[in-house]
């Protein structure tokens, strides 16, 4: 029997039906949510769609660890969901648009092997240092190693620093760049590497940055000399070496001894890539138990715009990179990109294996991406299994579903999930 509540089945090396489990679903807490259940058409098929919470931020707290800023990211408690119910300790999860790399990161707190993948190798350096993280001491004293007075800048970001915050960053950059030149780079540099970038702006004393928007995008210098006109603010000194301590403590808090070993035991086995999701030849074919992603939607997320900054700090061309990001205007234009990408994970998904697409709300609902995912899926070989909507507030049944009114307000996750039949 599967234990149809909050807790996840993990016995054993079989996975629930999951129809069966998303439809007998009770949301932990003390409202008991059961799930709501409706057949879908959807382009001549009919799918089955469910809504409950079926995971929040308070079902269990997300480690620490993922703390992290980047754009557009979802929660851990969502890949972990899949993680969970469709794997076993050693599968391969894998997610083709990683980001700051929540799925694979929650997927090592879990034992199993992982592969990312993301055309902006930004993702790269966010990712692969919080697999070896280092002791508080450990990058504190690494830090005294690092002078504070650094070359002046080649580019002028006075809009953003006081100038002896920046004479700081300059020294951390040049340092960082002269180990990976020398090839003596270790895993509390990438770590020091991976925080400092984390830190350059956002909106609190934090941030080596004066006031600016949340710290997952980095205005234009124009923009920034708007908004330090309207808030008549001035960049004030911070003590980046004090920040970068801070923030390693901050994302090492409630991480424990067991995670760091399976972070550490997975990260020496996991594989990175910058390639475009159409084509990762270096993922053999069959191999992946679960994908677990969130593409790009449309041109709502600035990718290349908002990590300028962040690429400028790591020695990247955020101008090349830009080019090749996927920034579909027209959704004609996404779900052809799309088409490719499904194909290639069809390949790579191992017989009995599953996506979950995460595609969110686009446009305040107008437009419903999961209708155009669900063929593109079919079309590949896959078969769908779900559309699930994870939704903190229930509000009339047509806003949930979206199928007649798209006026909806709640805060939901929107996911296809598909199988590759054995």
């Amino acid at each position: 029997m599967y234990l149809l509540t909050g807790a996840i089945h993990t016995a054993g090396s079989r996975t629930p039906d999951l129809n069966r489990y998303l439809a007998g679903f009770v949301s932990p807490g003390s409202k008991k949510k059961r799930t709501r259940a409706i057949t879908v058409p959807c382009d001549g098929y009919a799918i089955p769609w469910y809504s409950n919470e079926f995971w929040t931020a308070g079902q269990r707290q997300a480690s620490s660890i993922h703390e992290v800023s980047y754009r557009a990211c979802f929660k851990p408690q969502l890949p972990r969901f899949f993680i969970r119910l469709l794997t076993k300790k050693g599968d391969i999860v894998y997610d083709p648009f990683s980001g700051r790399g929540t799925t694979v990161i929650e997927a090592g707190l879990f034992l199993r092997n992982v592969i990312a993948n993301d055309a902006n190798p930004l993702s790269r350096v966010m990712t692969e240092p919080r697999f070896f993280p280092p002791t508080v001491a450990a990058v504190e004293r690494h830090l005294l190693g690092i002078p504070r007075d650094g070359e002046p800048l080649d580019i002028d970001l006075s809009m953003f620093y006081h100038v002896n915050t920046e004479r700081e960053i300059a020294a951390i950059r040049a340092y960082l760049c002269r180990r990976r030149e020398q090839g003596s780079e270790d895993a509390i540099d990438r770590w020091i590497a991976m925080v400092a970038t984390n830190r350059l702006t956002g909106h609190s004393p934090g941030f080596f940055s004066v006031y600016t928007l949340p710290p997952n995008q980095a205005v234009s210098k124009k923009s920034q000399t708007r908004i330090n006109v309207r808030r008549r603010q001035v960049p004030e000194y911070r003590d980046t070496h004090r920040l970068i301590a801070k923030k390693t403590k901050s994302l090492l808090r409630t991480l424990t001894g067991p995670q760091t070993r399976a972070l550490n035991f997975t990260g020496k086995r996991a594989r990175f890539f910058t390639c475009d999701a159409r084509e990762t030849p270096e993922i053999p074919d069959d191999t992946v138990q679960l994908t677990v992603t969130s593409p790009p939607f449309l041109d709502i997320v600035q990718y290349h715009d908002d990590n300028w900054l962040r690429c400028w700090f790591n020695g990247l061309e955020s101008d090349a990179i830009g080019k090749i990001i996927t920034m579909a205007r027209t959704v004609d234009g996404w779900t052809a990109v799309m088409a490719d990408v499904f194909r290639e994970l069809y390949r790579v998904t191992a017989p009995g294996g599953w996506v979950a697409f995460e595609v969110g709300e686009v446009r305040k609902g107008t437009v419903r991406l999961e209708e155009h995912v669900v063929p593109l899926g079919i079309t590949a070989g896959f078969s769908c299994k779900a559309v699930m909507i994870n939704t903190q507030a229930f509000t009339k049944t047509s806003h949930i579903w979206g199928v007649d009114n798209m006026g909806c307000g709640t805060n939901t996750n929107r996911i296809v999930v598909f199988k590759k039949e054995p």
